[in-house]
C-alpha cells in the first residue's frame, strides 16, 4: 500500500456520524420524522445543542426540514435513507472495492412468518394514505396485510389514482374510511403520513409501532400541472418509504401478528 493512501484522512462522512449525539439523531430519524422538542426528549439533551447537530446534518443533506401542516410553528426533520446508505457503501468502497456493495440480502427462504399488519393514517384517506397502502400492498406481497384510513375520509382523489397508474398499480376501486372502522384491531405498524392525523391517532391494542412521515398534501397544490407533478414526485417518495419500511418488516424488527 502506498504512502499516501495510508496517509488519507477519513471521509467526512465518517467523521459527521461519529459524533455520539448525530449518531443518536440518525438513529432517531431512520425510524420515523420528528419535531425538534421530540428529538430534545428521546435524547435528553438540550434545544440548543440538539438543533446545533441538525444543522450538521442538514448542511450534509442528510436531513431534511418540511414545516408541519398541522401548526405551521413546528418543523419536522427527516432523514434521507437513500443518500446515507449511497455514502455510506462509498466510504466502504474507499478502504477496499469489496467493501462498496451490501452484499446479499436474501431472506432464508425456509423462514416462515405470520404476515405483519400495517395500517396507514392521513386525514382525508384520499391520496397520501391510499397510494402508500397500494404501494406496499403490491412490493409486500403476502408478507403483509395493508389498510388505510383517515380521520376526515372524504373519496379517492383523481390525481392520485392517475399518479399510481403511471407506476402501475390501479387504486380506481379502493375506497375511503374512518379509522374507526378499525377500532380494536392490531396492527403491527401504524404509520401517519400527514401532520393533521398524527395528532389525533387513537391507541389500538397491542402497542403498534408508530411511525411518522412527513408529507404535504399534493391535493393542496391549486395549479393543476404543479399539482399532477406533487402527486407524481408523492408517489415516488413512498415508494422509496415503502421499500425501507419492508426492510424492518423482513428482519422481523417488529413482533408479527
Amino acid at each position: 500500500m502506498s504512502a499516501t493512501a495510508l496517509s488519507q484522512q477519513p471521509p467526512a462522512f465518517l467523521k459527521l456520524l461519529a459524533h455520539d449525539l448525530r449518531w443518536r439523531l440518525v438513529s432517531a430519524l431512520a425510524r420515523s420524522d420528528h419535531r425538534v422538542n421530540e428529538l430534545v426528549r428521546l435524547l435528553d439533551q438540550p434545544m440548543n445543542l440538539v438543533s446545533y447537530h441538525l444543522k450538521q446534518l442538514r448542511d450534509q443533506q442528510l436531513v431534511t426540514e418540511r414545516r408541519s401542516s398541522a401548526d405551521g410553528r413546528d418543523v419536522y426533520y427527516s432523514l434521507d435513507l437513500d443518500l446515507l446508505r449511497t455514502r455510506y457503501f462509498a466510504t466502504g468502497a474507499a478502504l477496499h472495492p469489496a467493501l462498496s456493495t451490501s452484499g446479499s440480502t436474501k431472506m432464508d427462504s425456509l423462514q416462515v412468518r405470520r404476515p405483519t399488519r400495517v395500517l396507514f393514517l392521513c386525514t382525508h384517506n384520499s391520496a397520501r394514505s391510499q397510494m402508500a397502502e397500494a404501494i406496499l400492498r403490491r412490493l409486500g406481497g403476502e408478507r403483509v396485510v395493508v389498510f388505510s384510513a383517515g380521520s376526515e375520509p372524504s373519496q379517492v382523489h383523481p390525481q392520485a389514482v392517475q399518479a399510481m397508474a403511471a407506476i402501475g398499480i390501479d387504486i380506481s376501486q379502493q375506497q375511503s374510511k374512518h379509522l374507526d372502522t378499525l377500532a380494536g384491531q392490531s396492527f403491527g405498524y401504524i404509520i401517519t403520513v400527514c401532520d393533521r392525523v398524527r395528532e389525533v391517532c387513537p391507541l389500538f391494542p397491542d402497542d403498534p409501532e408508530r411511525i411518522h412521515w412527513s408529507f404535504a398534501d399534493p391535493a393542496a397544490v391549486e395549479d393543476g400541472t404543479a399539482q399532477e407533478r406533487a402527486f407524481q414526485q408523492t408517489a415516488q417518495q413512498l415508494v422509496t418509504r415503502v421499500r425501507h419500511l419492508l426492510t424492518l418488516i423482513d428482519r422481523g424488527q417488529r413482533g408479527t401478528l
